[in-house]
């Protein structure tokens, strides 16, 4: 029989690194059984989802708070499935607040726990690192400064490469618009509708001062078209839904608010601005608590500047058209940031970070028996 495995991703990007795990498992295993609380790329691959990622995904501390009773409840939910489940190893994806949790139940019962995406312990909340040396038994990271920083605090951990890679080949040829087509600039707002609301009127602003350039903006799938329009209003912006990578592969720029699409704008080779600006509570919280010099992945993975970021009261029109001016017609400082965006790929250490953790993963398993 077939050894079981649970796997858990909270939110939109986990599901599509959690669908890459599952068929790589199941490429190295045929005969596992895989039960998961994810999403639509994890049943697509194979996993037996049991809980979808939407009734989870609750980001950012106040909207926790407010949604604390149903967190607590779907804790439960998942520890009382495994305990049925009796799986040989638990995969958790990122998504701390919630898998520490499950990490600590998993790691009671003998079970052992692999963790795959790191919770970003180096930007805040440094103590979950006693948790993880605790209750995880093995833990896969996506960026190369994290080893060090796990060493420093006495975790052997491992450095896969990041999975994005596979996500995103490199692609040399330059976002050039055929003859006779304006340059292109890309907005990517984000993907849920409290941020996308605070960042899509700043980032439409940039659009009349570039009447040499044509707008596209990224629409999010679990956003309803009815809200961007409501937003965009008269504006000459055209609305793109599931087709964010061939926009920005066309873009000579991109405004894009800070997360993963930051990270995902600059393996595609597009210049960008990095923009974020949070409710008061948050930012209030965040400058307590956040100990990292920079907000988006690039300029961490870097240890410089490399994206101007824009937060706060940077994000306002004034700085952001200014910023998007210097992307679009500074060849000087087009060519050093993509020059930089080269590098950073070459930091993030090669494809195949799906295949190395399915790899060990089923090693681990076949090791115990």
């Amino acid at each position: 029989m077939g050894k079981k495995l649970y796997v858990i991703a909270g939110e939109a990007s986990g599901d599509l690194h959690g669908g890459n795990l599952v068929k790589a498992l199941l490429r190295e295993d045929p005969s596992l059984s895989i039960r998961a609380w994810g999403g639509d790329r994890m049943r697509a691959a194979g996993a037996d989802v049991v809980k979808h990622y939407r009734e989870l995904a609750f980001m950012g501390f106040t909207q926790v708070l407010l949604n604390l009773r149903t967190v607590l409840r779907n804790i439960k939910i998942c520890k009382e499935d495994i305990a049925e489940f009796k799986p040989d190893g638990i995969i958790l994806i990122d998504y701390p607040g919630f898998n520490l949790r499950i990490a600590e139940f998993a790691h009671e019962r003998g079970i052992p726990v692999f963790y795959y995406i790191s919770p970003q312990v180096w930007a805040w909340k440094a103590g979950r690192v006693k948790t993880i040396k605790r209750v995880v038994d093995r833990m896969f990271v996506i960026l190369p400064f994290e080893k060090d920083w796990y060493a420093e605090h006495g975790m052997e951990v491992e450095f896969v490469g990041h999975p994005l890679l596979d996500e995103i080949p490199e692609d040399p040829t330059e976002h050039l618009p055929p003859p006779g087509e304006k340059p292109l600039v890309a907005l990517l707002p984000g993907s849920r509708v409290q941020e996308i609301s605070r960042m899509l009127p700043v980032m439409l602003s940039t659009v009349k001062h570039f009447p040499d350039h044509r707008f596209a903006m990224a629409a999010a799938p679990s956003v309803p078209v009815e809200f961007y329009k409501e937003i965009i209003g008269n504006a000459p912006v055209e609305l793109v839904s599931d087709g964010t990578y061939a926009l920005l592969r066309k873009a000579k720029a991109a405004l894009v608010t800070s997360g993963t699409a930051t990270l995902e704008t600059a393996l595609i080779g597009t210049p960008e601005a990095v923009c974020y600006g949070g409710g008061a509570i948050n930012v209030w919280l965040a400058k307590r608590f956040i100990k990292v010099p920079f907000i988006s992945l690039v300029n961490l993975i870097m240890g410089r500047e490399v994206v101007r970021e824009l937060i706060q009261s940077e994000m306002a029109p004034k700085p952001m058209r200014k910023e998007l001016d210097r992307l679009l017609n500074d060849e000087t400082y087009r060519e050093l940031m993509l020059s930089d965006l080269r590098q950073l790929r070459v930091k993030l250490g090669g494809p195949g970070a799906s295949a190395r953790v399915a790899h060990e993963v089923c090693k681990s398993l076949r090791e115990r028996a």
